[in-house]
């Protein structure tokens, strides 16, 4: 039974394109209705002063398990763009801070674009990069987050570098490539297996950086997290206990 706060359900065109109700989707969360996020996604989005722009992999709109569509219903101020590249006229925000770099080449960057340093391209720290601008009035940060597999996130950065490199400032989390990423079965904020340790999906790693870079990041931090947190809850609701394979039941026996 969907929630009571769900907005109407709406019907999904078949393959055809005839209209059949094949299973109940909110119409205002976009999800189905026995999984709706109504509750958890503010009925205003939150007003955050950091500017938040999404790359997403195309693969990645059509993911069950996607967050940037519940990220960006939070949000207020959240552009997302479908592709597999930013490039000049993607985004007039982006391509106003290539033109503000490139006419003004020695001012601070106030733009920063998420993803670990690699052999063609240095990371900083975000916290630490944040310091490193306290001088300077900041109110208005710009927030570049690539959506997508671990695998297609790596093609988008290579692909997106030569434009994002001309303005933004390349940052990253903590991370160890030498531990493996978590699951659903270790923390209330995974959905999918991360390819190692401190990879986190796209909401959850937006969520910490508007916490580094929003004047109001903690209450945002906390709104976003809680709505990802439901999210997996849902998920993990379907999961069925794992069984034994046999032959792994009888060996254990025998080493009894």
């Amino acid at each position: 039974m969907a929630p009571e706060n769900c907005a109407a359900d709406k019907d999904i065109p078949d393959a055809a394109g005839d209209f059949q109700t094949r299973r109940r989707i909110c119409a205002k969360c976009d999800r189905p209705a026995n999984v709706c996020l109504c509750a958890t996604i503010p009925p205003d989005p939150i007003s955050n002063l950091t500017r938040v722009v999404v790359l997403q992999h195309p693969h990645e709109r059509r993911h069950k398990l996607a967050t940037v569509p519940v990220l960006s219903k939070c949000l207020g101020n959240c552009e997302v763009i479908a592709g597999r590249r930013l490039r000049y006229g993607d985004s007039k925000v982006l391509d106003n801070l290539h033109d503000e770099a490139v006419a003004n080449p020695n001012v601070p960057r106030r733009a920063v674009f998420l993803f670990p340093g690699t052999e063609t391209s240095e990371s900083m720290e975000i916290n630490q990069w944040k310091c490193s601008t306290k001088n300077f009035d900041r109110s208005n940060y710009v927030l570049i987050a690539l959506d997508g597999t671990w695998k297609h996130a790596k093609e988008m950065m290579r692909a997106s570098l030569e434009f994002l490199s001309k303005f933004a400032v390349q940052v990253y989390f903590s991370y160890d490539t030498s531990i493996d990423g978590g699951t659903i079965f270790d923390s209330d904020l995974i959905l999918r297996k991360e390819p190692f340790g401190g990879c986190m999906s796209t909401m959850e790693a937006v969520a910490h950086c508007l916490q580094v870079l929003d004047p109001n990041g903690v209450e945002i931090e906390a709104r976003l997290l809680e709505a990802l947190r439901t999210m997996v809850r849902f998920q993990t609701s379907f999961l069925r206990p794992m069984k034994q394979r046999p032959k792994l039941v009888k060996k254990t026996k025998e080493n009894e």
